[in-house]
């Protein structure tokens, strides 16, 4: 087996994992919420107009505030909504799932024994897998 075979292997695992299943789970019911997509979209079109109305040389500064309001409302709405929250939840499972394996593959292209390297947990110290901004391996 070579690495990219190797690598698509690994990618039906975490496809399988309960974590991920969870959070296709989660964002399946996150897109079919209505009400929900009603204010994604809202957000879009906020930003949007934001952008266009800052990006002209005489801005009107009345508007920005406005739909910067608007926006930030608009924003904590969908923050509150239950399948939002949810969604974020098992998002943030699958991100800690995906640090830790890109940082133990980072150990282990460093040198580390791949039958029992362990990351460094991030602490903000340790290992951040840059080695521009490492003072050696310990």
């Amino acid at each position: 087996m070579d690495v990219i075979q190797a690598a698509r292997m690994l990618g039906k695992e975490i496809q399988a994992d309960p974590r991920y299943l969870a959070f296709a789970e989660a964002k399946k019911v996150n897109d079919e919420d209505i009400a929900l997509q009603g204010l994604m979209g809202k957000l879009s079109i906020l930003q949007m107009s934001y952008q266009n109305e800052s990006g002209k040389d005489e801005p009107d500064q009345q508007k920005l505030k406005q739909w910067d309001e608007e926006f930030r409302k608009t924003y904590a709405d969908v923050m509150l909504n239950e399948n939002m929250r949810a969604y974020q939840e098992k998002k943030q499972a699958v991100d800690d799932m995906m640090n830790y394996v890109v940082n133990l593959l980072s150990v282990i292209v460093n040198g580390g024994d791949p039958d029992t390297a362990e990351p460094v947990p991030e602490t903000g110290e340790g290992c951040t897998g840059s080695c521009s901004t490492c003072g050696g391996c310990g």
